[in-house]
């Protein structure tokens, strides 16, 4: 009977040791560029987003997010100006990861954008962490109407399983 108790017991504990396992994989913080979607949700975040957005990003890409005017013409350098981050453009176009990248990384020629191209976009890596960025692109998503949003979504988690 001693050998069944201890038996019991260790088995209560692997099973707690599994449990905490899983619990600290599913709850851990995951690195941006592997996040799940990004919730535009949440008070804290979406002015923490706010803030780091006007200081960060609103130079270029608007104050409202509107971007600059004329933005998909390109300038006398050959360069398309800052594009909006509300409904307007084509930000909610790109799963979660995508931006996640463009932001950290600035645009890639031949990862994401085409090769050759060239961007005024700079990369944040120095600057953001990977928090700051969630929280920016929760600001941004906030903006838009259920529509976008779903469409956004779908395209995040299929990008996820072809990713994976």
């Amino acid at each position: 009977m001693a050998a069944s108790k201890k038996v019991k017991a260790l088995l209560a504990g692997a099973c707690g040791i599994g449990l905490l396992g899983a619990l600290v994989f599913a709850y851990w913080p995951q690195p941006a560029n592997q996040a799940r979607y990004i919730e535009p949700s949440g008070q804290t975040l979406l002015a923490q987003g706010k803030t780091i957005y006007a200081n960060n990003c609103a130079s270029c890409h608007g104050a409202q997010l509107q971007g600059q005017a004329n933005w998909r013409l390109r300038l006398a350098n050959g360069r398309l100006p800052a594009p909006p981050h509300d409904v307007s453009g084509h930000t909610w176009h790109h799963p979660d990861q995508v931006l996640v990248d463009i932001i950290r990384n600035g645009l890639l020629p031949g990862v994401t954008a085409p090769p050759g191209y060239v961007s005024d976009m700079p990369a944040y890596k120095d600057v953001l962490s990977d928090h700051d960025i969630v929280a920016v692109l929760a600001y941004i998503k906030s903006s838009w109407p259920r529509q976008a949003l779903d469409a956004q979504k779908q395209m995040t988690e299929q990008w996820q399983k072809q990713n994976q």
